[in-house]
């Protein structure tokens, strides 16, 4: 999800501050708008990839909005989550009909949406094509999952390879066992945090090997959790 934009659509500047750092902590990037005629100059300017819309906006409703979103070409297939407090079904049944993607009631958690916003984006992405992501003599290939050292394949298994993925896509950076249950194993998945320090030790050991030894590029940061880095 890497280099994603997200605009966050809501009248309540604290809502807005609270969800874009949840969001930019996760690796979005974020816009915001607090009514309807500033979303529309951002989409159709910015172009994000998806849209965070509340409900209840002055002006116009996200409702309409998204009603007139679905009605042009050059925004019909942007990706919309509806964020509200109505929590009838009919409000959602009304949300989906109209074209949102996804309905969010809140209050909700960080991690729910963006358990949300990832699967939507996944859905978005679906026959897209991902580029290679090489380190040194390491390459990662996410359209047919494998993983080769000096070009000699490697066997893993489908945690340890996303777990790889993203460290490869979000270098040097630090990350807690919380941060990265929340991007390697989604928010709707609720693991203890010892759990990665059980998949960090198989990532470690399959990407050592006779060929090279990059197990060391996954590295322990001490009060923190774990970064890959180049600099060791």
């Amino acid at each position: 999800m890497e280099g994603k934009t997200i605009l966050i659509v809501d009248d309540e500047a604290a809502i807005r501050e609270m969800i874009r750092m949840s969001l930019e902590m996760a690796g979005f990037d974020c816009l915001e708008a607090g009514d309807t005629h500033q979303a529309h100059s951002m989409i159709i300017d910015k172009k994000p990839d998806l849209v965070l819309l509340d409900w209840m906006l002055p002006g116009a409703s996200g409702i309409e909005f998204l009603r007139r979103l679905r009605r042009d070409e050059l925004t019909a297939e942007t990706a919309v989550i509806m964020l509200t407090a109505k929590t009838e079904e009919d409000n959602k049944i009304q949300g989906l009909d109209v074209g949102a993607d996804d309905y969010v009631t809140k209050p909700f958690a960080p991690r729910e949406l963006l358990s949300r916003i990832k699967a939507v984006l996944r859905r978005m992405g679906q026959g897209e094509q991902e580029k290679i992501i090489e380190v040194r003599g390491l390459k990662l290939d996410p359209n047919s999952h494998r993983v080769y050292i000096e070009q000699q394949p490697v066997d893993m298994g489908p945690t340890e390879f996303r777990l790889l993925k993203f460290f490869m896509t979000h270098q040097e950076r630090a990350y807690s066992r919380s941060q990265l249950l929340d991007q390697v194993w989604g928010g709707n998945v609720y693991v203890e945090e010892r759990t990665v320090d059980v998949h960090i030790r198989r990532l470690r050991k399959a990407l050592s090997n006779e060929y090279a030894d990059y197990g060391n590029l996954v590295q322990t940061v001490r009060g923190t959790g774990y970064r890959f880095s180049t600099a060791v």
